[in-house]
């Protein structure tokens, strides 16, 4: 059970910090690019960085995270749950007055987590 408990908590902050730290990263490179791009052509964007996150996660853990039995709810939910975590942030930056991207809404979250776990549920040996 606590070995379960590892792997799911595992790939959920796998996931998380990945996306977190790239929407620090937008934050930083966005400051020169004000003029907002289609939702759509967004969406695109961060379903390609989501898989550009899974493979290069492939270098760090090539491995899968969570048993077999567990891979496709773990497919299903972990992005779910990411994305929501990206609304709460971008709520939380809302109410501090700073700048929300795309990717603090839970849609682009959710791509760009799903794209990621999507690779890796491929590719991780």
């Amino acid at each position: 059970m606590l070995e379960f408990l590892f792997e799911v908590v595992g790939e959920f902050l796998l996931q998380a910090v990945i996306e977190v730290l790239v929407e620090l990263g937008v934050h930083s490179l966005a400051e020169p690019f004000r003029r907002r791009p289609s939702p759509w052509l967004a969406a695109v964007g961060y379903s390609i960085f989501g898989a550009m996150a899974g493979g290069l996660s492939l270098l760090v853990f090539p491995q899968h995270l969570t048993h077999e039995d567990w891979r496709i709810a773990h497919l299903i939910a972990t992005p779910v749950a990411v994305g929501i975590g990206m609304m709460l942030l971008g709520r939380w930056r809302a109410r501090r007055g700073d700048d929300v991207l795309r990717i603090d809404r839970f849609a682009c979250g959710y791509l760009f987590a799903l794209a990621l776990a999507l690779v890796r549920f491929v590719f991780a040996g």
